[in-house]
């Protein structure tokens, strides 16, 4: 069994087209029901301020699956430490036996966690969509940004988090950067005139508003991934004209979705793996609001491992011949 540490692993798989197609297939897979993935072992540790999520999918006809362990301590940081961190184990569809040990530090939950937000925004956004609102000013929503630029001609972007102070730091480095930046004390000022918004917290109460919401705005709400988050407020979800999620199971448990507290919502709730497969265009008018719920899913980690895999045996193969 190899074994790959973060620094070998971020210089073999970056923020790129190659890396967005691997979790672009990941998601058709899930779409056109060709996954077999169980729900999330999930364990909070709620005296530390930590959790830690098990993930793991198998796409069919794959010789490859991965498993995820993905902890969370959200106080780490005041002991100069990241909050996110984890491994995953790649495994042999065929024979079961472990064939690498990933030690990516959480590296490849952040960058296919990035992309899942761009694709939501592929398929709900408009393509012209300029300004950008991050809601949360951490590590995934820098990536989300970064994720945003590949596809979207980015120009303006606006930045709330919970400490202003990192909001505006956030918005000098954009702005040194070249990018039209500013960070905000209040929420909704921050999403004034926004063509996408992206919240990227572990908030445990809903952050965002109908009244936050400007006409033909997409969002992607990816910071909700256990029973105890909530990014969006219900008020949100009924102003939206479509609703998606990447499984409407495990947002309905983990993720906004949840807001109904077990009832059925009062509009249609669609998946985004279906949308990749093919399915009807859902923004209809350039004034359609959107708003797509990633809790995160196994067939994502299982997706950028397997590319994570090739990409580092691909290099070794290119120094064994030089």
């Amino acid at each position: 069994m190899q074994i790959y540490n973060r620094q070998q692993i971020s210089a073999a798989v970056r923020l790129d087209a190659a890396a967005l197609a691997a979790v672009e297939a990941g998601f058709r897979a899930l779409g056109t029901g060709n996954v077999v993935q169980p729900p999330i072992l999930s364990m909070a540790l709620p005296e530390v301020n930590g959790e830690v999520d098990v993930k793991t999918a198998w796409i069919r006809g794959s010789d490859s699956f991965a498993i995820k362990i993905s902890p969370g301590f959200f106080d780490n940081p005041r002991r100069g430490l990241p909050s996110l961190n984890g491994l995953m184990v790649v495994l042999s569809a065929e024979t079961g036996v472990p064939r690498a040990l990933l030690l990516d530090e959480g590296y490849l939950t952040a960058v296919r966690t990035a992309l899942a937000g761009l694709l939501a925004a592929k398929y709900l956004a408009r393509p012209e969509s300029r300004r950008i609102t991050l809601i949360g000013a951490g590590e995934q929503a820098r990536l989300q940004l970064a994720a945003l630029r590949l596809l979207f001609p980015v120009e303006q972007v606006s930045i709330w988090a919970r400490r202003t102070e990192a909001a505006q730091r956030l918005a000098r480095e954009l702005s040194d950067a070249g990018l039209q930046a500013t960070g905000y004390p209040e929420s909704g000022a921050a999403c004034a005139g926004a063509d996408i918004i992206v919240t990227t917290t572990p908030s445990r109460e809903p952050l965002l508003f109908a009244e936050h919401l400007p006409p033909g705005v997409h969002v992607t709400a990816m910071g909700s991934d256990s029973p105890d988050k909530r990014e969006i407020d219900i008020s949100a979800l009924l102003h939206a004209d479509h609703v998606v999620c990447d499984l409407r199971s495990q947002s309905e448990h983990n993720g906004e979705l949840k807001a109904f507290n077990g009832q059925t919502p009062p509009f249609t709730v669609y998946e985004l793996g279906a949308l990749v497969a093919g399915g009807t265009p859902l923004r209809l008018t350039p004034q359609d609001i959107t708003l797509c719920c990633l809790s995160g899913t196994g067939v994502q980690d299982s997706a950028i491992a397997a590319f994570a895999l090739a990409q580092l045996e691909q290099l070794e193969q290119l120094e064994q011949s030089q």
